[in-house]
């Protein structure tokens, strides 16, 4: 029994890495690290693309770049899974922060909604055999007021982007 539930553990998080290896691979305009989410066969419906997600990361780098940053928060990852199948249902909470700049003002659009997939293991790995993207709610605004630091001491976000930098690196 407790062998079953740590196998039962180990199997949802490599499940839930999976999940952040494609919100890191999008934000960081990181194709690879997209692609090793999905099996090369899998397919993707994100309703503006619905197809081979090979393609649809490769879509996902080009089209992003046009945003100065984007920020995906994976959250509430519930994970059905039938060990014997090597298969596995997954429904996640999604909010993506998007920020551009349009005639010089900086706009933050809020994006709510969830990622419905279909995992699947092959050679003792885990990764998404299909996704579906639902859309909850959206929202645009014009960024006012800027928090009171400066934040041009950080380092900013849009420096990494397009780079496959390991982490904290």
């Amino acid at each position: 029994m407790a062998t079953q539930k740590v196998t039962d553990l180990s199997t949802h998080d490599q499940i839930r890495q999976v999940a952040a290896r494609y919100a890191r691979g999008v934000d960081r305009l990181d194709g690879d690290l997209m692609k090793s989410a999905y099996w090369p066969d899998a397919t993707d419906d994100h309703g503006v693309f619905v197809g081979n997600a090979m393609d649809f990361c490769d879509r996902v780098v080009s089209t992003h770049r046009r945003f100065t940053s984007t920020m995906h928060c994976v959250m509430n990852h519930a994970i059905e899974v039938d060990e014997q199948a090597g298969t596995a249902h997954g429904e996640i909470y999604n909010v993506t922060y998007v920020f551009r700049e349009e005639d010089g003002r900086e706009i933050a659009e809020t994006w709510w909604g969830r990622y419905l997939d279909t995992y699947e293991r092959r050679g003792g790995e885990w990764r998404i055999r299909t996704r579906v993207c639902v859309h909850e709610q959206t929202r645009a605004e014009t960024i006012g007021l800027h928090m009171a630091i400066d934040s041009s001491l950080f380092r900013q976000g849009h420096t990494d982007r397009g780079n496959a930098t390991p982490l904290g690196r």
